[in-house]
């Protein structure tokens, strides 16, 4: 058993840092502060151009919720075409229905459209009513994993939940806890959860110099630290098998 590391990042500069500290593979998005929206063309061309390690875009069109008109759908089609013919390894989606069940048509629709690549089911999974019907609809889509905080804010949070989804799961899909992990907690999440795939985005705040002015922004400037991210593959590799 080999434990996996996956890094979200938002920005080039930090792609770059987490492949240098070791990610096994980067979901690429923007808008971090809501949670993740589809990246821009140019940085998809860009990382897959500078990286050697897997590239999964978030194909998401806006923050809020998870329940999108025709157009954001269509929207969300036309990225998917865009990620493959940058040659991505995969994608990252997800839908609701208006009452937080999996969009399974629109699902399917995205999920075929988007093959060879393949596709993590992100965390609107969280917001559903019932996660182990929610994550036997996503198993029968076909996605390769889901990632999750076990319906809790942060993922330490939610243990026992992703410990159970992990179970129930098996060897059909990939169950990956994210959100708030990192060096402090990450041993105890590999041990507690059963699972072997992992989310976080090794983030530290860069020297004042380097944020926005608070005429443009209130919100210091983020990035992906390279250590962090090598502590906590060490912290992987060390809890792997000998």
């Amino acid at each position: 058993m080999q434990y996996k590391l996956e890094i979200c990042v938002s920005s080039m500069p930090s792609a770059l840092k987490a492949q240098k500290g070791g990610a096994d593979r980067i979901e690429l998005c923007d808008n971090m502060a809501e949670g993740g929206t589809t990246p821009s063309f140019g940085l998809i061309k860009v990382c897959k151009e500078k990286l050697t390690i897997p590239v999964f875009p978030i194909i998401r069109p806006r923050g809020g919720n998870f329940v999108y008109t025709a157009e954001e759908f269509e929207v969300m089609q036309t990225d998917i075409l865009a990620c493959k013919s940058l040659g991505c390894e995969g994608v990252v989606l997800g839908l609701l229905n208006l009452n937080k069940t999996i969009d399974t048509e629109r699902c399917a629709a995205l999920i075929a459209l988007a093959r060879p690549m393949q596709v993590t089911f992100h965390r609107a999974f969280d917001a559903c009513h019932n996660l182990e019907k929610a994550l036997e609809a996503i198993i029968s889509l076909g996605c390769e994993r889901v990632l999750t905080s076990g319906g809790e804010a942060y993922a330490a949070q939610g243990l026992s939940k992703i410990e159970a989804l992990v179970k129930r799961a098996k060897d059909r899909l990939v169950v990956m806890p994210g959100s708030g992990i990192n060096v402090n907690n990450l041993a105890d999440i590999v041990l507690q959860s059963g699972a072997t795939e992992f989310h976080s985005t090794a983030k530290t705040t860069l020297p004042a110099a380097l944020t926005p002015p608070k005429l443009f922004s209130d919100s210091p400037l983020l990035q992906t630290n390279s250590k962090q991210v090598k502590e906590m593959k060490n912290i992987l590799l060390s809890l792997g098998p000998s």
